[in-house]
């Protein structure tokens, strides 16, 4: 873990989008929580569950090499990734984007700043329970 202060300057150097190339350290349960992921960085990376494949065998796995962009970064010393490769995202991502976060094309390239959190209430609003969007089928 690292200091208040040591977070603030990593978090000053990030930019959405920007890609690291990152070593999948750790799968807790496929299709539960997501991947924690080492980018070389003081503080670690994950990828939240709505962003991988529905199907867990379909993440990948422990050990994998592969190019994750920053996704978001909220007060948690930990950054928010999207994997590069369209195999690890979910299929509909282009839609879950458009329903989920609208802003991220523009956002691509320009500093990440302090977010407010999403409420359990908002997220259960675009979600499903299957982890679907809800105004999907």
């Amino acid at each position: 873990m690292v200091t208040d202060v040591e977070w603030a300057r990593i978090r000053r150097d990030l930019r959405f989008g920007q890609i690291f190339e990152g070593t999948v350290v750790k799968v807790p349960g496929p299709g539960a929580i997501g991947i924690f992921v080492d980018i070389g960085l003081s503080v670690g990376g994950f990828v939240d569950v709505p962003l991988l494949p529905s199907e867990g065998e379909d993440w990948s796995a422990e050990g994998t090499v592969a190019d994750f962009e920053i996704w978001w970064a909220d007060s948690r010393q930990q950054i928010r990734l999207k994997p590069s490769d369209s195999r690890y995202v979910r299929t509909d991502f282009t839609d879950f984007v458009e329903h989920f976060r609208p802003s991220w094309p523009a956002d691509v390239g320009h500093p990440v700043r302090e977010p407010g959190p999403v409420t359990p209430y908002e997220l259960r609003a675009l979600l499903r329970s299957d982890g679907a969007l809800a105004s999907s089928p």
